[in-house]
């Protein structure tokens, strides 16, 4: 079986180092807040470009933590709605409905599946307050016509880059530095996945910076005083020290990526299959490969035949799932036909830094032998 991932494989890329990190923590006795996390935020600051980076607990905390920041500064207020596209995953909107702001959904392309930038300006009302993008499956969503629109209007554009370390857009900004502020999630399967959960927010506000840090230490930044009610969300020592290590790595990973999604771009040949429009390599570092197939539940089983590990991403979209209501959304019979055809039809493909060029050519054979 070539599995979709193997983490065990991913980490043994790096393991003498990573080992090495381990140790000197356990064996360093400081465990929290340290001169681990330290170095991690200011060698993740230099890899992004930007001024600050705030370690926190995951991806979902770094987005909650910039839009609870936001509202302690009174650049938003409950009720205030927030643009973001409707084919994401869902702590996308998680972040946005437990700081008791309401999501606007728009549209993805079908051919890009990132958010549509010509839907956005329609959608705008006085209660507009921000728009995050999602650089979904590890594709640059920014483009010059959104930062216009934030511009015209007033927005906060927010990134979620959960999914994009090390992406670029046109104008070689990496995502995490090119909007107001962006949240990173170090899920162990992400591109720079550490052994655990972990996140980080990166800003070049240095306002924002210091409440988001305020706010993740439990709403104080003397101890025992408190000027918030925060909450606890901190990176750990241990896992700061892991992704230092692999942060070296990173470029040279996600050009393997590029590398292997290079090859499924000129080899796939299934008229039944269709791949995303293709973007130029520094604007996708492949954190997924995501394919459409009206058959795709019987594309999946015929690869898991052939010995191929695929997972869906993600079979029920947001505005579908039973933690939001229609009442919710405050939009009665609420549609959104091409999220909902992207979500009955996509398929990742096998792609990591591991992956090898015989590995590829039987995945390609795999999707092509389908009919």
């Amino acid at each position: 079986m070539i599995p979709f991932l193997s983490l065990k494989d991913v980490t043994a890329l790096h393991g003498e180092e990573i080992n090495e990190a381990v140790s000197r923590v356990v064996n360093g006795g400081w465990y929290l807040l340290g001169k681990e996390n330290e170095q991690f935020e200011r060698h993740y600051s230099e890899f992004i470009g930007c001024r600050h980076t705030i370690g926190c607990a995951n991806g979902l905390d770094a987005l909650t933590l910039i839009l609870r920041a936001y509202k302690e500064m009174g650049v938003m207020n409950e009720g205030d709605e927030v643009i973001v596209p409707a084919n994401t995953y869902i702590a996308s909107i998680l972040a946005i409905t437990e700081n008791r702001l309401k999501p606007i959904l728009i549209e993805p392309k079908y051919e890009t599946l990132e958010i549509d930038d010509s839907l956005i300006e329609s959608a705008i009302t006085p209660r507009t307050k921000a728009l995050m993008i999602v650089h979904l499956y590890g594709r640059n969503a920014y483009t010059d016509k959104i930062g216009s629109i934030c511009k015209a209007h007033n927005l906060k554009l927010i990134e979620d880059c959960a999914q994009s370390h090390g992406c670029r857009h046109s104008d070689g900004r990496m995502t995490g530095s090119i909007g107001d502020a962006a949240g990173h999630s170090f899920y162990p399967g992400k591109n720079l996945g550490a052994l655990g959960d972990g996140g980080a927010v990166t800003t070049n506000d240095t306002e924002l910076a210091t409440v988001v840090r305020t706010l993740a230490n439990y709403g104080s930044q003397q101890k025992y005083i408190f000027q918030y009610a925060g909450r606890n969300s901190r990176l750990d020592e241990i896992q700061a020290a892991v992704l230092d290590v692999k942060l070296k790595y990173l470029s040279e990973d996600n050009a393997h990526r590029q590398m292997i999604a290079r090859y499924y771009y000129e080899h796939i040949s299934n008229p039944l299959v269709t791949l995303p429009s293709l973007l130029p390599d520094a604007q996708n570092v492949y954190h997924l490969f995501p394919i459409l197939c009206p058959r795709r539940d019987e594309l999946l089983h015929h690869l898991s035949e052939h010995g191929i590990q695929t997972l869906i991403h993600y079979p029920i979209p947001p505005h579908k799932q039973e933690c939001y209501s229609e009442e919710q959304w405050n939009t009665p019979h609420l549609s959104f036909p091409i999220t909902e055809q992207i979500a009955q039809e996509e398929l990742s493909l096998p792609i990591g830094p591991t992956i090898t060029s015989e590995e590829a050519e039987m995945v390609v054979k795999g999707v092509n032998s389908f009919r």
